[in-house]
């Protein structure tokens, strides 16, 4: 019999839903929000002081929004490993295999650990190449280089965290990762204000104070999982791959990280053909797309409450609750949306000029991006919704190709034909909304068919609850009988 403790965290598989998706999603929403304030802070001081001039400022600011696009390309692939961790950990957890959940903690931070050197070696070793490969102006690349460097240092930190943090939000626990993300959001703005305005470091400046705080956060959170004494409690000493645990991370987190490079290598192409208009329109995007991004990651939170609802339910044979996870995610997820989307317009001008004070023309471009994007981004919520759904569902690999086909595959057509026919902001800007609609038809049509044929192959979620629980116990009463040195069951 298994002697880990039972789950200190929520129980996802019973009691009403949408109190607990909100309760779920709001402190997820803050730590997104910290997340992006990295970049905002990064934005915001070097577009008001990294450098004399304005066009100083304008080139600095140019330098740190050249990159984005770039370092989510290299780091999405891992990131989306953590998300089979997540799912993992969900699945044993409302099948209450405790003794499994630490098997995937394990496997997953010495994962994270080692594919975040490899994104730090690449990074740095490629950061020149792969900017002039995206045909940044030699007057920004003198600046990006140094701050993709320093950013880059911070990436085995970084991966520790979100695969520690997508563990933690699987047991239902939102508000740690958001006390610790606090304490490092703190201290990047402290650091970003000393690097450029004590040392003049400029974008090489906010780069180290991102690192820096890269692991700050990373520390925090890695103590409280070493002094935690549930299911998720991480012991150095047990570090080592498990590989049956290291094949399921794999087959659900390979096509979510593959998906998410797929998508950052159509926002490559789409920063390229920004890059086409200019220096001005390039900060002008940097500002706009940082503003989105909050909307995105008030949204986000949602696409981690399917998964982590689902994948729950999943593990405990609950399939009857998906329906009802979905619509409450998509109602959630859109009402989310519009209001954010519509402040963010509303107050868009004000917002740009925090970036880049006084500067008619990077605020005029700006608004073109908040107009068509803010205003539509509850479409990418929904088809974010979807794909937490699938994923939830153990269906990592048709999220994957739904995702690339209706989404980045279409940004790439669009590109290369309407866009080269209206070669206008707004056209090039207009494939995102299209492309989210899309997708977003698609994941909800596999997440019905799916569920349909899930009943009629008469799963255990058809049954009464009462015997759905007793079903429950028989199995894990007979697992419990199976001596240790029997292989782990295999879930598909």
């Amino acid at each position: 019999m298994s002697n880990t403790k039972a789950s200190k965290g929520w129980d996802l598989t019973q009691g009403a839903l949408l109190p607990k998706i909100i309760v779920f999603a709001l402190p997820l929403i803050a730590t997104g929000v910290l997340q992006l304030l990295f970049n905002t802070a990064d934005s915001v001081v070097v577009g008001r002081w990294g450098g004399d001039t304005k066009e100083e400022c304008e080139t600095a600011l140019a330098a740190v929004g050249s990159c984005g696009s770039l370092i989510n390309l290299i780091v999405n692939f891992f990131f989306g490993l953590s998300v089979g961790a997540g799912v993992c950990v969900a699945q044993d957890l409302g099948a209450k295999r405790y003794d499994d959940v630490q098997k995937v903690v394990h496997t997953s931070v010495l994962t994270a650990l080692v594919s975040g050197t490899v994104v730090a070696l690449i990074g740095m070793l490629f950061a020149r190449s792969l900017l002039i490969l995206m045909g940044t102006e030699p007057a920004v690349l003198d600046q990006a280089v140094p701050y993709m460097c320093a950013y880059f240092a911070g990436a085995p930190a970084n991966m520790v965290y979100n695969y520690c943090a997508s563990i933690m939000r699987s047991n239902g626990d939102t508000v740690h990762p958001l006390a610790f993300l606090t304490v490092a959001g703190v201290t990047n703005v402290g650091l970003n204000l000393i690097m450029v305005l004590v040392f003049n470091l400029g974008a090489l400046g906010v780069g180290i104070a991102t690192a820096a705080s890269q692991w700050i956060s990373c520390i925090l959170i890695v103590w409280f999982m070493a002094r935690d004494d549930g299911p998720c409690r991480l012991n150095f000493r047990k570090l080592r791959i498990d590989r049956e645990k290291l094949r399921k991370i794999i087959y659900i987190g390979i096509p979510a990280g593959i998906q998410g490079m797929v998508f950052s290598f159509s926002n490559v192409l789409i920063q390229s053909s920004v890059n086409s208009f200019g220096k001005a329109t390039v900060a002008a995007n940097t500002a706009a797309s940082n503003l989105c991004d909050y909307v995105y990651t008030a949204q986000n939170a949602l696409y981690h409450a399917a998964l982590t609802f689902v994948g729950q339910n999943v593990g405990a044979h609950r399939y009857d609750r998906i329906k009802s996870v979905a619509l409450n995610c998509i109602g959630v997820v859109t009402a989310v949306g519009l209001v954010v989307g519509v402040l963010m317009v509303t107050f868009g001008e004000f917002l740009l000029g925090i970036y880049s004070p006084g500067n008619e023309h990077v605020i005029e471009i700006g608004m073109i991006r908040l107009r068509i994007l803010a205003t539509t981004y509850f479409l990418c919520g929904i088809m974010e919704v979807g794909s937490g759904v699938l994923r939830g569902l153990g269906k990592s690999l048709i999220s994957m190709i739904v995702a690339i086909i209706g989404s980045c595959l279409m940004r790439v057509v669009w590109i290369y034909t309407v866009f080269a026919a209206f070669p206008t902001l707004d056209v090039l800007y207009l494939s995102y909304p299209v492309s989210w609609l899309l997708t977003a038809i698609a994941h909800f049509t596999f997440v019905f068919i799916t569920v349909r044929n899930l009943r009629k192959a008469g799963e255990p979620s058809l049954q009464p609850a009462a015997a759905q629980a007793a079903a429950i116990r028989t199995v894990d009463v007979q697992a419990e009988s199976v001596p240790e040195s029997e292989p782990d069951s295999k879930e598909e």
